[in-house]
Formats: structure tokens, C-alpha cells, sequence
């Protein structure tokens, strides 16, 4: 194995990370037309030989299709036999259960392939092959559009983090490469949200394992431990200033932790536009309360962050 890329073990520990984030995402950012993620697989497969490469990408999707999704910078014929190898130790996962509906064998291109053949037949077996080319992906354009929403505060939506996380691969050329993984690692430093910058950078990391050179992949590693880090310090600031601000507590009322609990599910009905009343009804709780939760979270409209529970929590006595 390449020094520069990423170990087996803390590939998996990227993938949970990203398991949740990359849930309900869809792959046609990247111009691939399937169903949207439902989970994500681990990569380890069963060896069939010694010194097997482990696949880049495995996905289960809404349709219940397992997604095999490899990474290439050129267009080789032996490549196919790496897929066939990586399909048959798929199959080898669910031989003592049920089948997958179907295995998608999805190969995205980086900028250096414009073109390449999605099919490969020696008679007995035909190979089908799902296929995107990044160079199809306007790059500068993406950095544009990114950098204009951070400068202005505003949240990424789910195709610019996916699309961020994809960027280093839609140059052409290693060094532009190299590049520009720490021109996309200096914009995902700039997401406020601290799950969505771990995202971002977890998934630079797993995609662009490839090209990464090991001091850039340790100090995106560092980046994302300290925006873990730092998440938990503030949550645990946060929670210590709570405690010390109530300690002769509430007679009445409810505690903290339903009170973010109601927060976040009240956002999650804002962001559906459902009415006051509705939501009272649907949540069986005060009018009221919920009355002073939508008045207080409208300067978060529309998106309506869940991620400012904790922030509207500190501003809303619900006693």
C-alpha cells in the first residue's frame, strides 16, 4: 500500500463519520442518475487473494442496490478486472444470506478522463459499467459560488458539500490536484456548522485519499480533530454555563434535555411550513410554548438550523 493513503482502520473510522452525513444524499451532483444513498457499507471486504486493493466507495441506496464506487485518473483495460474482483467478494459478503436487488458498478473519472468505454464483454460475461466524469464539473465556478455563501454566513447546501468534497478530483493534473485538496480544506475550515465541516473534511480525505500527500492528510486529520474537539468543549461550556445559571432550579416545568428535544422537532416542522396549531397538535404540547419556540427561531428562517437548538435553548425559558 501507498505511505500516503489512508490505512484500512482509519478508513473505517472516516466511513462512520460519514455514514450519517452521506444518508439520504444524492450522487448526481457528480452526474450519476440512481437513487439516492440509504447507508454506507464498509469497504473491507473478503479477500479472495493476499495483498487485494480495497475498494474506494461502497454504497447501499434507496432502492436497496449495493454501489460500488471506484475513483480513476486514466483509463485502463485491467481495471476492469479489479471491479470484477471487487463485485465477486461482494457477492462473497452475502453468500450465507440474501442477494443484493442489484450491484451498480460506478466508476467517476477524475479531470484527466473525458471519455472511456462502459462496457466490457469477453463472451461469457458482459461487464456494465455506471460512469461520471468530473471534468464535466465546472470548478472554478464551485469555489465561486462557495466562497460567496461563506463570506455571507449562509449554510452550504447538500450539493455544495458534496461538491466540495469532490473538488480536488475535477482538475486535471496532480499538483493542481495537491492544490487543490488545501484550496478545498481552507473552505471547509470556513463551515460554521461543526458536523457539516467534519463531513466535509472526512470525505476529502476518504475521496481524495489517493492523491493526498502524507503531511496534507495529517493536518486535515488535525483540522478535523480539533473541530471535534472543540464541538465537545463548547457543548460541555455550554451545558456547565446552564447548570450554573439554574442551580436553585425550576419548580416547575420542563428539563433541559426535553427542552432541546421539543427545539429541534418544532425546526423540523418549520422547515415543513406547518402552522403553529399543527405543530402544537402534531407534538401534543402548549400552543404557547410552541407559539414563543417559532417566534424566537425566525431569524433562522427558512433553513431552520437544528444545530441552533443548543443557541435557542439558551434564549427560551419554557418553565
Amino acid at each position: 500500500m501507498n505511505e500516503n493513503e489512508i490505512t484500512y482502520q482509519n478508513k473505517d473510522v472516516l466511513s462512520k463519520i460519514l455514514a450519517e452525513n452521506f444518508k439520504e444524499k444524492s450522487l448526481s451532483v457528480y452526474g450519476i442518475d440512481v437513487p439516492k444513498i440509504k447507508d454506507v457499507l464498509p469497504t473491507n471486504l473478503p479477500a479472495i487473494q493476499a495483498n487485494e486493493m480495497q475498494l474506494d466507495n461502497l454504497f447501499l441506496l434507496m432502492d436497496d442496490s449495493v454501489a460500488l464506487i471506484d475513483y480513476e485518473s486514466d483509463v485502463k483495460w485491467t481495471n476492469k478486472l479489479k471491479y470484477l474482483n471487487y463485485i465477486v467478494r461482494v457477492l462473497q459478503r452475502y453468500k450465507k444470506g440474501e442477494l443484493p436487488k442489484q450491484i451498480r458498478m460506478i466508476v467517476i473519472y477524475t479531470a484527466d478522463v473525458e471519455q472511456a468505454p462502459d462496457e466490457f464483454s469477453v463472451g461469457c460475461l458482459t461487464l456494465k459499467l455506471e460512469q461520471a466524469f468530473l471534468s464535466k464539473i465546472d470548478s472554478e465556478e464551485v469555489v465561486r459560488q462557495v466562497t460567496a455563501k461563506l463570506e455571507r454566513g449562509e449554510r452550504l447546501s447538500d450539493e455544495e458539500l458534496m461538491k466540495l468534497i469532490i473538488l480536488p478530483l475535477t482538475y486535471k493534473g496532480k499538483e493542481r490536484k495537491e492544490q487543490a485538496v488545501k484550496e478545498a480544506v481552507a473552505l471547509a475550515k470556513r463551515i460554521e456548522d461543526g458536523e457539516e465541516k467534519s463531513f466535509v473534511l472526512s470525505g476529502i480525505l476518504v475521496f481524495a485519499d489517493k492523491i493526498i500527500n502524507a503531511k496534507t492528510a495529517e493536518y486535515i486529520k488535525e483540522v478535523l480533530k480539533m473541530t471535534q474537539v472543540a464541538q465537545l468543549l463548547m457543548e460541555e461550556g455550554r451545558r456547565e454555563g446552564r447548570e450554573e445559571g439554574r442551580q436553585e432550579g425550576r419548580q416547575s416545568g420542563i428539563s433541559d434535555g426535553e427542552q432541546y428535544k421539543l427545539i429541534s422537532q418544532v425546526l423540523k416542522k418549520l422547515k415543513k411550513n406547518c402552522g403553529v396549531s399543527e405543530i402544537a397538535d402534531m407534538l401534543e404540547e402548549d400552543e404557547d410554548i410552541i407559539q414563543l419556540i417559532c417566534d424566537t427561531a425566525q431569524k433562522y428562517a427558512p433553513d431552520y438550523d437544528e444545530t441552533k437548538c443548543t443557541e435557542l435553548l439558551e434564549q427560551i425559558q419554557l418553565a
